[in-house]
């Protein structure tokens, strides 16, 4: 009994990795480490710092947050925009990723590389398309005007925001999703249909399934985006309630480092669990991330 109890423990021995110190390997990854010091955990270690500090008998930056209804509202509000921009997003740019890995026609290749081109865009852009689109001299105030002598201004609203973070989110999921189809088994798909399953049945089972690591790997990618995009909200007007702009105007019109600095620490504190959480989910599923 004790020889079949020492051959399975010998057998996990062996397959153990060996994590013996190579001189080589330290020396490739000094450059990266020095680098990872020098401007990551230093800088990040500094804010996390600055913003526990007591400024004015006020309490630390981080009391102050989390006792602010304006800044804990900017925190919601920020959530919840960058859930509505990845729902939106993942449903638009599945079917167009699907759509597009699985047909082929004329023109296909010049389709994707404009659907794709708003990744070519700075955040400043975005937002001045937003104005050209929405703002107060563009097209829908134009249309607006000769339909209802109204103008349809949005463009400095959440709205306009929601409709510029969409802009360039659809783009990555539509990139994801076609990597995603493309690998997927088709043969999968003809066995369900020879078996009687019908058209949507077939996507529910065995497409939605295949394609739902990569979605939710994609989705986490934008939501982190969503969250801590600056330019866009910033041409936009600096009254949207959003957290990356309130750190602006913090830092920039108060020089309330300290505010700045937890709000900093919080907003990515957020978008790191987030990212935590689906990346175990999807490991556990099979997926990368």
């Amino acid at each position: 009994m004790s020889s079949t109890l020492r051959a399975p423990c010998a057998a996990q021995v062996a397959r153990r990795p060996s994590w013996r110190w190579r001189p080589g390997a330290a020396i490739a990854l000094l450059p990266a480490a020095v680098v990872l010091l020098a401007f990551w955990l230093l800088p990040l270690g500094h804010l996390i710092v600055l913003g526990g500090n007591d400024r004015d008998g006020a309490g630390s930056g981080y009391w102050e947050v989390l006792s602010s209804v304006q800044y804990l509202g900017s925190l919601a509000q920020t959530c919840a925009l960058a859930l509505m921009v990845t729902l939106s997003a993942l449903l638009v740019g599945s079917i167009s990723g699907v759509f597009l890995a699985r047909q082929r026609f004329v023109g296909r290749s010049a389709l994707v590389a404009l659907l794709t081109f708003p990744l070519a865009f700075p955040g400043v852009v975005v937002g001045f398309l937003v104005i050209l689109l929405a703002g107060r001299q563009g097209l829908f105030a134009s249309l607006g005007m000769n339909l209802v002598g109204e103008r349809w201004v949005f463009a400095y609203s959440l709205a306009g925001l929601f409709l510029g973070y969409l802009y360039f989110s659809i783009p990555r999921v539509i990139l994801t999703v076609m990597a995603a189809s493309e690998s997927l088994d088709v043969s999968l798909e003809e066995a369900a249909h020879s078996l009687g399953a019908g058209h949507w049945r077939v996507i529910w089972d065995v497409l939605v399934p295949g394609l739902t690591p990569a979605l939710v790997s994609c989705g986490a990618i934008c939501f982190a985006t969503a969250m801590g995009a600056f330019g866009t909200a910033f041409t936009l007007g600096t009254r949207l309630n959003v957290t990356p702009v309130a750190i602006y105007n913090v830092f920039t019109n108060y020089a309330n480092f300290t505010v700045a600095a937890a709000l900093s620490v919080i907003l990515g504190v957020l978008t790191w669990g987030v990212l935590l959480m689906v990346r175990k989910w999807v490991r556990q599923s099979g997926g990368l991330l």
